[in-house]
Parts: structure tokens; C-alpha cells; sequence
């Protein structure tokens, strides 16, 4: 068998479906002549994920541990079989196949644009120096890259454990400049609310929004502790407290901030937003669902429902340039920074 540039080689099981879908993956470290292997360093488990890891298991982080250690070893690859959604990883290049188009080389420190739920992964160190409390997992193994994979070096003035939060989630804010854009370009500046306002995508996506021409940006968080801390990052016009879960209580916060929004982007990490986020937003508008949570038939059948007529976008984690966007964002928005500085010391 020869190999696949989107890693069909790697599929155990069941035979015909492509990484992402497979239940087991071959993780062996020999690499295909079109193969990347790194020495995995850090692995970054998605928001969704570790929630529901840390729900499903009281919060006990021994036991967090040996369900990422099972699900890695069983599957071949780190992805949660609730939600399933993974998470990228940084590490360094430790061999490149002849063959491989991926522009890297031995020594490269690296972080994976692509999802864990479809990298070949193996763990040799029990994951020792993780204590299971946070999204951020001290790593030793490997991992396979193919050659459709997306791989970014990590730029040499931010800690890698900075770059790795933003790589995690810079399909965001790109895709919702792009949008952003696509309104000015028509000649309307659109109010835009971003669910989910202070955590990682949510807060690039403000920033993104505001630098792509929005006319008002509007900040949705649940509680009292992250609106202060939107409010003193300045990333956005309007910062309010609301359940994105209540649909009702949702539109009327979105409407008393200067809405209904004609661009909705969903960040958030809990299931139950849909509704809230189709209601919140105008006749006409967009919504942009960013969270591994979200249910699509939800989503479709809550428009329906609400005879709302509204575009709905899947953020698939892909635009061209999106890690170097995020990162610039990052750099010129001292807000942004502050708020990925703060949540990476409470992990």
C-alpha cells in the first residue's frame, strides 16, 4: 500500500473513512517517504474536550490523566469519544520524509495546525509532569503530520506555551475578519457579538472584528469575573453579563448592548447555544459557530423553528494565513494578550 497525502495509510479501522473518522490510527513512529514525525512536547486538549473530561470525572485530575492516556492509546490518536474534538500539540521535528511538502526541517520547533482527532499519536511518558488541572499537557511521544497536514514554527518571541494557545484557535478571528470584510465591502458595518467574549477565540474575534471595519462590537459572557476582565482588556464596545443557554435572556442583552447583531460568533465551550445565538441575530445576518459543543441539527432546526433567516457558518478551523493573523492580533492588542497571559497562569 502506498501512502495518502490525507493519511488514508493510517486508518486500522474501519477501512474507507479518512483519519478524522477512524476509530483506531496507526501510530507506529516509522514515518511514509511523504511523512512528518515530531517529538511532541506539549499537547493542548480543546476547551470542549477537557470540560467534558473534568465534568465526567469530578474534576479529579489523576483520573483525567488516565482518560487521555487510554483514549491516546486505544485510538492512536487524542480524541474525546463524547465530544469528538482533540486539540493540537507543539513539538520539534525529529524526521522529515523525502517527499514531504510541509517546508520544514529537523530541529524545527513546531506547533500542528491540524486537529489531534486526526494526527497519529503515541505518549511514552504516562504523561508524568501533567497534573490533569488544565488544557496544557507536558507531553513526551510522537506524532505523524501528513501531507495535506497544516504545520506553523513557532515564532521565536512568544513562549510556546503562548503561541500554542493562539495556533489552538486562530481559525477565528480570520474567518470572522473575512466576514467582517465581506459586510464593509457591501457598504454596511456590521454590529457584531461575540458568546464567549473573554476566553481565547472569543477575544481574538473581537479584536479581528474591530480591525476589520465593525461598527460596534458586543462582548457576551456569563459571569461577573470574566465582564470585568473584558471590560478592562478594552477589546470591546459593549461587555455583557448573559446565559448564552437562554435564548430569551440572550437576545434581550444582545438587544440592550446596541443589537440584534448582524454577525453572531459562538465561543463558547458548553452545548445549548444555538437557539440563543439564532434569536440574538438579525434578519439577514450570520452566524459563526466557532465551538466544538455546538449541535448543527440544533442549530438548523432552532432557525427553522424561529423562521430566521440567517446564514450559519461552521468555523472549520482553516483560512489561509490564520496563524499569522492570530499572532499579529495578539502582538498589536495588549488586551488580548493579557487575557491568554491570565488564563494560561490559572492552568
Amino acid at each position: 500500500m502506498s501512502s495518502s497525502p490525507v493519511g488514508l495509510h493510517r486508518v486500522l479501522s474501519p477501512a474507507g473513512v479518512l483519519p478524522q473518522a477512524a476509530e483506531q490510527l496507526d501510530a507506529r513512529p516509522e514515518i511514509w517517504p511523504d511523512e512528518v514525525r515530531i517529538a511532541v512536547e506539549r499537547l493542548n486538549l480543546d476547551a470542549a474536550s477537557y470540560r467534558q473530561l473534568a465534568e465526567a470525572h469530578g474534576g479529579d485530575g489523576t483520573a483525567i490523566r488516565r482518560a487521555v492516556l487510554e483514549i491516546v492509546a486505544t485510538r492512536g490518536k487524542m480524541q474525546n469519544p463524547v465530544t469528538g474534538s482533540g486539540g493540537m500539540l507543539v513539538g520539534v521535528v525529529d524526521e522529515v520524509g523525502p517527499e514531504s511538502p510541509l517546508g520544514v526541517q529537523k530541529g524545527d520547533r513546531v506547533a500542528t495546525l491540524v486537529s489531534l482527532t486526526l494526527t497519529p499519536l503515541q505518549i511514552t511518558d504516562e504523561l508524568a509532569d501533567w497534573d490533569g488541572k488544565g488544557e496544557q499537557v507536558p507531553a513526551q511521544g510522537h506524532a505523524i503530520l501528513f501531507a495535506r497536514s497544516i504545520v506553523a514554527k513557532l515564532p521565536d518571541d512568544l513562549k510556546p506555551e503562548l503561541s500554542l494557545a493562539v495556533m489552538d484557535v486562530c481559525g477565528a478571528p480570520a474567518l470572522t475578519a473575512r466576514v467582517v470584510r465581506q459586510y464593509v465591502d457591501k457598504g454596511t458595518k456590521p454590529v457584531v457579538s461575540v458568546i464567549g467574549g473573554a476566553g481565547k477565540s472569543g477575544s481574538l474575534s473581537l479584536a479581528a472584528a474591530r480591525a476589520a471595519g465593525a461598527a460596534r462590537t458586543i462582548g457576551i459572557v456569563p459571569v461577573q469575573q470574566e465582564q470585568n476582565r473584558l471590560i478592562d482588556a478594552g477589546i470591546a464596545d459593549v461587555v455583557t453579563l448573559a446565559d448564552a443557554r437562554d435564548p430569551v435572556a440572550l437576545a434581550k442583552a444582545v438587544e440592550d448592548a446596541g443589537g440584534p447583531s448582524d454577525i453572531t460568533v459562538v465561543c463558547v465551550d458548553v452545548p445549548g447555544c444555538e437557539h440563543g445565538a439564532v434569536l440574538s441575530t438579525a434578519a439577514g445576518g450570520t452566524v459563526i459557530f466557532f465551538s466544538m459543543a455546538t449541535s448543527f441539527s440544533a442549530a438548523a432546526l432552532g432557525a427553522e423553528g424561529l423562521a430566521a433567516d440567517v446564514t450559519m457558518l461552521v468555523g472549520n478551523g482553516y483560512v489561509p494565513g490564520h496563524a499569522d493573523y492570530a499572532l499579529e492580533l495578539l502582538r498589536a492588542e495588549p488586551g488580548v494578550r493579557g487575557l491568554f497571559e491570565s488564563r494560561l497562569a490559572e492552568d
